[in-house]
């Protein structure tokens, strides 16, 4: 017989400073029970509009490094055409960045664990430079 499970929990993240990090091994260990799914799907959504997740490189650390100074030249600070500006010249870029990358990901669960790929890893975007602690509310779904 197959059973179908579904589980749920907020992870609260410490402040990061500005950049792109890896937060897969914070994610696999809030989900309490992903280890008796054996076909399943897992979402992660980040609940801040000046953050992001992406899912890249998870070995060399020159990649994320990479990630933001594209994104700081693709997305500039202090461009004249911004409105949004009291609340510091990297807020209205962080927004533009989280809607470039995304406030979710999902990743498939086979056999207990994330199916993610050999040199993938889940990244926590963070784009401000004083930013708080991030919350996400992560969903697994599957059968058992």
């Amino acid at each position: 017989m197959i059973n179908s499970v579904w589980l749920q929990e907020e992870l609260h993240l410490r402040a990061y400073s500005r950049g792109f990090h890896l937060i897969t091994h914070d994610i696999e260990h809030a989900i309490t029970g992903l280890n008796q799914i054996r076909v399943g799907l897992l979402h992660v959504f980040i609940r801040h509009s000046s953050a992001s997740l992406t899912i890249n490189e998870n070995a060399d650390p020159t990649v994320r490094g990479d990630f933001e100074r594209h994104f700081n030249h693709m997305v500039p600070e202090n461009a004249p055409y911004y409105a949004h500006t009291y609340e510091g010249p990297d807020d209205m870029p962080a927004h533009l960045k989280s809607s470039i990358l995304g406030a979710s990901v999902s990743i498939p669960i086979r056999n207990g664990k994330l199916a993610l790929g050999t040199w993938q890893g889940i990244y926590l975007c963070e784009h401000r430079d004083h930013a708080s602690g991030r919350s996400m509310i992560i969903t697994a779904q599957g059968q058992t």
